[in-house]
Protein backbone atom coordinates (compact mmCIF):
# COMPACT_ATOMS: atom_id res chain seq x y z
CA UNK A 1 0.00 0.00 0.00
CA UNK A 2 1.29 3.44 -0.95
CA UNK A 3 0.63 6.20 1.57
CA UNK A 4 1.61 9.17 -0.60
CA UNK A 5 -0.88 10.81 -2.96
CA UNK A 6 -0.16 10.98 -6.68
CA UNK A 7 -0.27 14.77 -7.07
CA UNK A 8 -0.10 14.66 -10.87
CA UNK A 9 -3.75 13.65 -11.12
CA UNK A 10 -4.84 16.95 -9.52
CA UNK A 11 -2.60 19.38 -11.39
CA UNK A 12 -5.46 20.59 -13.58
CA UNK A 13 -7.49 21.83 -10.61
CA UNK A 14 -7.05 25.32 -9.20
CA UNK A 15 -9.30 25.00 -6.18
CA UNK A 16 -7.51 23.55 -3.13
CA UNK A 17 -10.68 21.76 -2.02
CA UNK A 18 -11.10 20.17 -5.45
CA UNK A 19 -7.49 19.03 -5.45
CA UNK A 20 -7.86 17.41 -2.03
CA UNK A 21 -11.11 15.72 -3.04
CA UNK A 22 -9.55 14.23 -6.18
CA UNK A 23 -6.38 13.15 -4.36
CA UNK A 24 -8.14 11.50 -1.42
CA UNK A 25 -10.86 9.80 -3.45
CA UNK A 26 -8.36 8.47 -6.00
CA UNK A 27 -6.11 7.15 -3.23
CA UNK A 28 -8.98 5.25 -1.62
CA UNK A 29 -10.10 3.90 -4.99
CA UNK A 30 -6.58 2.66 -5.77
CA UNK A 31 -5.39 1.42 -2.38
CA UNK A 32 -8.28 0.40 -0.14
CA UNK A 33 -10.03 -2.95 0.10
CA UNK A 34 -13.36 -3.79 1.68
CA UNK A 35 -12.82 -4.76 5.34
CA UNK A 36 -15.76 -7.16 5.13
CA UNK A 37 -14.57 -9.39 2.28
CA UNK A 38 -11.17 -8.10 1.09
CA UNK A 39 -12.23 -7.05 -2.42
CA UNK A 40 -10.96 -3.67 -3.65
CA UNK A 41 -13.62 -0.98 -3.21
CA UNK A 42 -14.96 1.01 -6.16
CA UNK A 43 -15.91 4.66 -6.40
CA UNK A 44 -19.47 5.51 -7.36
CA UNK A 45 -19.39 7.25 -10.73
CA UNK A 46 -22.00 9.85 -9.84
CA UNK A 47 -22.43 11.81 -6.63
CA UNK A 48 -24.75 9.90 -4.33
CA UNK A 49 -26.52 11.28 -1.27
CA UNK A 50 -25.47 8.39 0.94
CA UNK A 51 -22.12 6.84 0.00
CA UNK A 52 -18.90 7.45 -1.96
CA UNK A 53 -17.59 3.89 -2.35
CA UNK A 54 -19.00 0.40 -2.52
CA UNK A 55 -17.76 -3.17 -2.59
CA UNK A 56 -18.66 -4.90 -5.88
CA UNK A 57 -18.53 -8.29 -4.14
CA UNK A 58 -20.46 -7.93 -0.86
CA UNK A 59 -22.22 -4.57 -1.51
CA UNK A 60 -20.99 -2.84 1.65
CA UNK A 61 -21.09 0.95 1.21
CA UNK A 62 -18.68 3.57 2.54
CA UNK A 63 -18.74 7.32 2.97
CA UNK A 64 -15.34 9.05 2.95
CA UNK A 65 -14.45 11.84 5.37
CA UNK A 66 -11.05 13.49 5.11
CA UNK A 67 -9.22 15.77 7.53
CA UNK A 68 -5.78 17.34 7.35
CA UNK A 69 -3.09 17.54 10.05
CA UNK A 70 -4.84 15.63 12.86
CA UNK A 71 -7.87 13.42 13.32
CA UNK A 72 -9.22 15.33 16.31
CA UNK A 73 -12.24 14.29 18.37
CA UNK A 74 -14.95 15.31 15.88
CA UNK A 75 -15.66 15.02 12.17
CA UNK A 76 -17.95 17.55 10.53
CA UNK A 77 -20.85 15.87 8.77
CA UNK A 78 -24.03 16.95 6.96
CA UNK A 79 -27.53 17.80 8.12
CA UNK A 80 -28.37 16.66 11.65
CA UNK A 81 -31.91 15.48 10.85
CA UNK A 82 -30.78 13.61 7.75
CA UNK A 83 -28.02 11.86 9.69
CA UNK A 84 -30.43 10.66 12.37
CA UNK A 85 -32.77 9.33 9.68
CA UNK A 86 -29.90 7.50 8.02
CA UNK A 87 -29.05 5.69 11.23
CA UNK A 88 -32.42 3.95 11.01
CA UNK A 89 -32.17 3.05 7.33
CA UNK A 90 -30.97 -0.21 5.79
CA UNK A 91 -28.46 1.56 3.52
CA UNK A 92 -26.63 3.56 6.18
CA UNK A 93 -22.96 3.40 5.05
CA UNK A 94 -19.81 2.61 6.96
CA UNK A 95 -17.36 5.51 7.34
CA UNK A 96 -13.84 5.77 5.97
CA UNK A 97 -11.81 8.44 7.77
CA UNK A 98 -8.65 9.71 6.11
CA UNK A 99 -6.15 11.95 7.90
CA UNK A 100 -3.39 13.44 5.77
CA UNK A 101 -0.45 15.86 5.79
CA UNK A 102 -1.08 18.53 3.17
CA UNK A 103 2.53 19.74 3.10
CA UNK A 104 3.86 16.47 1.69
CA UNK A 105 0.58 14.82 0.57
CA UNK A 106 1.15 11.85 2.85
CA UNK A 107 -1.49 9.70 4.53
CA UNK A 108 -1.07 9.78 8.31
CA UNK A 109 -4.05 7.69 9.38
CA UNK A 110 -6.81 5.82 7.65
CA UNK A 111 -9.49 3.78 9.38
CA UNK A 112 -13.01 2.52 8.95
CA UNK A 113 -15.84 2.92 11.44
CA UNK A 114 -18.41 0.13 10.88
CA UNK A 115 -21.96 1.38 10.60
CA UNK A 116 -23.09 -0.71 13.56
CA UNK A 117 -21.19 1.66 15.87
CA UNK A 118 -23.34 4.60 14.83
CA UNK A 119 -26.08 5.46 17.31
CA UNK A 120 -27.74 8.88 17.93
CA UNK A 121 -25.50 9.51 20.94
CA UNK A 122 -22.39 9.91 18.80
CA UNK A 123 -24.08 12.47 16.55
CA UNK A 124 -23.64 15.98 17.91
CA UNK A 125 -26.08 18.70 16.86
CA UNK A 126 -24.46 21.94 15.73
CA UNK A 127 -25.91 25.42 16.14
CA UNK A 128 -28.26 26.59 13.36
CA UNK A 129 -26.72 28.85 10.73
CA UNK A 130 -27.29 32.55 11.37
CA UNK A 131 -30.03 34.53 9.67
CA UNK A 132 -27.37 36.18 7.46
CA UNK A 133 -26.17 32.84 6.09
CA UNK A 134 -27.24 31.61 2.65
CA UNK A 135 -28.88 28.59 4.30
CA UNK A 136 -30.20 30.41 7.35
CA UNK A 137 -31.44 28.08 10.07
CA UNK A 138 -29.80 24.99 8.61
CA UNK A 139 -28.60 22.58 11.34
CA UNK A 140 -25.55 20.43 10.76
CA UNK A 141 -23.90 17.79 12.91
CA UNK A 142 -20.57 16.35 14.02
CA UNK A 143 -19.54 12.72 14.43
CA UNK A 144 -18.04 12.50 17.93
CA UNK A 145 -15.13 10.10 17.47
CA UNK A 146 -14.26 9.93 21.16
CA UNK A 147 -17.63 8.28 21.82
CA UNK A 148 -16.77 5.35 19.54
CA UNK A 149 -15.00 2.39 21.22
CA UNK A 150 -11.51 1.52 20.02
CA UNK A 151 -12.90 -1.63 18.39
CA UNK A 152 -14.98 0.65 16.19
CA UNK A 153 -11.91 2.30 14.66
CA UNK A 154 -10.28 -0.29 12.44
CA UNK A 155 -6.99 1.08 11.14
CA UNK A 156 -5.44 0.41 7.76
CA UNK A 157 -2.78 3.07 8.41
CA UNK A 158 -1.98 4.09 11.97
CA UNK A 159 0.51 6.94 12.40
CA UNK A 160 1.92 6.07 8.95
CA UNK A 161 2.26 2.40 9.92
CA UNK A 162 0.48 0.11 7.46
CA UNK A 163 -1.56 -2.66 9.08
CA UNK A 164 -1.81 -6.08 7.44
CA UNK A 165 -4.85 -6.99 5.42
CA UNK A 166 -5.37 -9.99 7.68
CA UNK A 167 -5.57 -7.83 10.79
CA UNK A 168 -8.08 -5.45 9.18
CA UNK A 169 -10.36 -8.32 8.14
CA UNK A 170 -10.05 -9.98 11.56
CA UNK A 171 -10.81 -6.77 13.48
CA UNK A 172 -13.86 -6.15 11.29
CA UNK A 173 -15.31 -9.57 12.10
CA UNK A 174 -14.90 -9.10 15.86
CA UNK A 175 -17.82 -6.71 16.20
CA UNK A 176 -20.23 -7.85 13.47
CA UNK A 177 -22.46 -9.19 16.24
CA UNK A 178 -23.52 -5.59 16.89
CA UNK A 179 -25.49 -5.58 13.63
CA UNK A 180 -27.96 -7.94 15.25
CA UNK A 181 -28.75 -5.38 17.94
CA UNK A 182 -31.59 -3.32 16.53
CA UNK A 183 -32.70 -1.58 19.73
CA UNK A 184 -30.78 1.67 20.18
CA UNK A 185 -30.69 1.64 23.99
CA UNK A 186 -29.52 -1.97 24.08
CA UNK A 187 -26.68 -1.20 21.67
CA UNK A 188 -25.91 1.97 23.62
CA UNK A 189 -25.33 -0.05 26.78
CA UNK A 190 -23.00 -2.45 24.96
CA UNK A 191 -20.94 0.42 23.53
CA UNK A 192 -20.82 2.13 26.93
CA UNK A 193 -19.31 -0.97 28.53
CA UNK A 194 -16.86 -1.34 25.65
CA UNK A 195 -15.80 2.28 26.24
CA UNK A 196 -15.40 1.61 29.98
CA UNK A 197 -13.14 -1.34 29.19
CA UNK A 198 -11.11 0.85 26.80
CA UNK A 199 -10.55 3.41 29.55
CA UNK A 200 -8.95 0.73 31.72
CA UNK A 201 -6.24 0.51 29.04
CA UNK A 202 -5.35 -3.09 29.78
CA UNK A 203 -5.83 -6.48 28.15
CA UNK A 204 -6.93 -8.20 31.35
CA UNK A 205 -9.25 -6.62 33.91
CA UNK A 206 -11.58 -7.42 36.79
CA UNK A 207 -15.28 -6.96 37.34
CA UNK A 208 -14.56 -4.54 40.19
CA UNK A 209 -12.59 -2.33 37.81
CA UNK A 210 -15.62 -2.03 35.55
CA UNK A 211 -17.83 -1.43 38.59
CA UNK A 212 -15.73 1.70 39.18
CA UNK A 213 -17.71 3.31 36.33
CA UNK A 214 -21.00 2.83 38.20
CA UNK A 215 -21.45 6.52 39.11
CA UNK A 216 -20.69 7.61 35.56
CA UNK A 217 -23.26 5.19 34.18
CA UNK A 218 -25.83 6.22 36.79
CA UNK A 219 -25.65 9.78 35.48
CA UNK A 220 -26.29 8.56 31.97
CA UNK A 221 -29.07 6.17 32.95
CA UNK A 222 -30.77 7.84 35.96
CA UNK A 223 -33.84 5.61 35.73
CA UNK A 224 -31.83 2.41 36.03
CA UNK A 225 -31.50 1.38 39.67
CA UNK A 226 -29.49 -1.77 38.96
CA UNK A 227 -26.33 -0.52 37.27
CA UNK A 228 -24.07 -3.28 38.56
CA UNK A 229 -26.50 -5.93 37.32
CA UNK A 230 -26.51 -4.23 33.92
CA UNK A 231 -22.70 -4.16 33.84
CA UNK A 232 -22.54 -7.91 34.53
CA UNK A 233 -25.19 -8.54 31.90
CA UNK A 234 -23.22 -6.68 29.21
CA UNK A 235 -19.96 -8.39 30.14
CA UNK A 236 -21.74 -11.73 29.83
CA UNK A 237 -23.08 -10.70 26.44
CA UNK A 238 -19.63 -9.63 25.21
CA UNK A 239 -18.19 -12.90 26.46
CA UNK A 240 -20.86 -14.93 24.64
CA UNK A 241 -20.10 -13.03 21.43
CA UNK A 242 -16.38 -13.76 21.65
CA UNK A 243 -15.34 -10.18 22.36
CA UNK A 244 -14.14 -11.15 25.85
CA UNK A 245 -12.76 -14.26 27.49
CA UNK A 246 -13.83 -15.28 31.00
CA UNK A 247 -10.64 -16.25 32.82
CA UNK A 248 -11.81 -16.84 36.39
CA UNK A 249 -14.41 -15.51 38.81
CA UNK A 250 -14.54 -11.74 38.27
CA UNK A 251 -11.68 -11.75 35.74
CA UNK A 252 -11.90 -11.05 32.03
CA UNK A 253 -9.60 -10.72 29.04
CA UNK A 254 -10.06 -8.94 25.71
CA UNK A 255 -9.90 -11.33 22.77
Amino acid sequence: MKIVFDTKIAEQYRSASQKVRVLTETWVDDEIFCPNCGMNVSHYQNNRPVADFFCPKCSEQYELKSKKDSIGSRIVNGAYKTMLERLQSYNNPNFFLLNYNLSNYEVLNFFVVPKHFFIPEIIEKRKPLSSEARRAGWVGCNIVLKSIPLAGKIFYVNNKKIETKESVLENWKKTLFLRQEKETQSKGWILDIMNCIDKLNKKEFTLDEVYAFEKQLEQKYPNNKHIKDKIRQQLQFLRNKGYLDFMARGKYKLC
